[in-house]
């Protein structure tokens, strides 16, 4: 069973949505694990029905070794974005583990990203599953 690790501060919108959509297209076959940079956010991606889930530095930093997808908007690989929620040690975890990235294109503040058509969240989403995750998860 792959696990994926949905990656979110601040409310938890972004993350509940993935996870939200993610359940609905492949129920329990799969395991998602909610990391909030702070608990408003996990217990939001809990009530979205994550698997499991956990809040700040140490959680994020000891869990995305231990998945196989990560998931989250861009700002969870840069030092102190979404206002400051994501550690320097956060994001170099996230950026240094092993497991698949798929990071949502959303502007950070000072942050432009080139080449980018801006989507409204519920499309990025849905490119996010049928042009990565469905590829990556076999359904039986």
């Amino acid at each position: 069973m792959k696990r994926i690790c949905v990656i979110d501060g601040q409310g938890g919108g972004i993350g509940s949505a993935v996870i939200k959509k993610l359940k609905e297209l492949f129920e329990e076959r799969i395991e998602i694990i909610a990391l909030g940079t702070n608990a408003i956010a996990t217990a939001q991606m809990l009530k979205a029905r994550a698997n499991r889930g956990a809040s700040g530095e140490n959680a994020i930093v000891h869990m995305t070794s231990r998945v196989d997808i990560i998931i989250g908007p861009i700002g969870i690989i840069m030092a102190n974005a979404m206002m400051g929620e994501v550690t320097p040690r956060m994001a170099e975890a996230i950026a240094s583990s092993s497991a698949k990235k798929i990071l949502i294109p959303l502007n950070q503040e000072n942050v432009e990203l080139a080449g980018i058509s801006s989507m409204p969240l519920p499309h990025l989403i849905e490119a996010l599953i049928r042009e990565n995750i469905k590829k990556e998860i076999t359904i039986d």
